[in-house]
């Protein structure tokens, strides 16, 4: 059974979870779907068409669902689709998609998001991420696994963030992030490769050595990047990880994130 305070208002319409504990003052609209075992601490809000997967912790004054930050937006029924195992931390907010960016925001799996953070409408982020205080995704983004944004870091409207991706405090991402980064800067520059994610995913010793040289001769080479991408082509089968890095530019719309002595 589930457990709801007598002060929550929850709208008919909307579905709880078997074992869910719905606290003090939450307010769930009749078009929320809420999974199993979550615990909504107090003074939850989660309205539009939202679902949240099993397992979630969400702290006070954290609102989901709520509407697009987007003039286009005339109250269409588009969704927000939260994963299982998420914390979700005081004053969070994330919004519902629009009909343009595709009707749906989505988040993974097992993600940290922390107090005031913000995923923005038609976002898509993966499994495992961590979103660190006021970490902001502007609409449209697309977020890899096990991405770290850091604290009052903000990343523009349609940009890419690859997985494994750390993205330093006080940054601002302009540009695409390739799978593996580590940017930083106050408009954030690619500084290095993420070797400390790298290491604790099980990279051994030759792994990270061929993946390094990969990164030397594409960002650190002789000539242009567009010269050293091509030559760089041919690497892609050494590793998945050179694989996926040249596949994720490869797909790209946006500028890249490139070191400083290439801006």
């Amino acid at each position: 059974m589930s457990k709801i305070d007598p002060t929550a208002r929850v709208e008919d319409g909307a579905v709880i979870g078997e074992g869910t504990e719905i606290g003090p003052f939450c307010i769930i609209g009749r078009n929320a779907r809420i999974g199993a075992n979550c615990k909504l601490i107090g003074q939850v809000t989660i309205i539009g068409h939202t679902s949240v997967g099993d397992n979630c912790v969400i702290s006070p004054f954290a609102v989901l669902g709520g509407a697009p930050q987007d003039l286009s937006y005339k109250g269409e029924p588009t969704t927000l689709d939260i994963g299982s195992g998420c914390t979700i931390r005081e004053g969070a907010t994330m919004n519902v998609g629009t009909v343009k960016g595709g009707g749906k925001t989505r988040v993974g799996n097992d993600g940290y998001f922390m107090n005031n953070s913000h995923v923005g409408h038609d976002c898509m982020v993966g499994n495992n991420a961590i979103f660190a205080t006021s970490a902001t995704l502007g609409g449209h983004c697309e977020i890899g696994d096990a991405v770290y944004i850091g604290g009052l870091s903000a990343v523009h409207q349609f940009t890419r963030i690859g997985p494994y991706v750390m993205v330093g405090g006080l940054s601002g991402v302009r540009d695409d992030i390739i799978p593996y980064g580590l940017a930083n800067g106050q408009y954030a520059v690619l500084e290095s490769l993420n070797l400390i994610g790298m290491k604790r995913r099980k990279f051994t010793r030759q792994r990270l050595a061929t993946v390094r040289s990969f990164y030397q001769k594409l960002f650190h080479g002789p000539g242009t990047f567009a010269e050293r991408l091509e030559a760089a082509r041919p690497l892609e089968s050494e590793d998945p990880a050179i694989d996926e890095i040249l596949g994720f530019i490869g797909k790209g719309k946006r500028p890249l994130c490139l070191p400083a002595i290439e801006k």
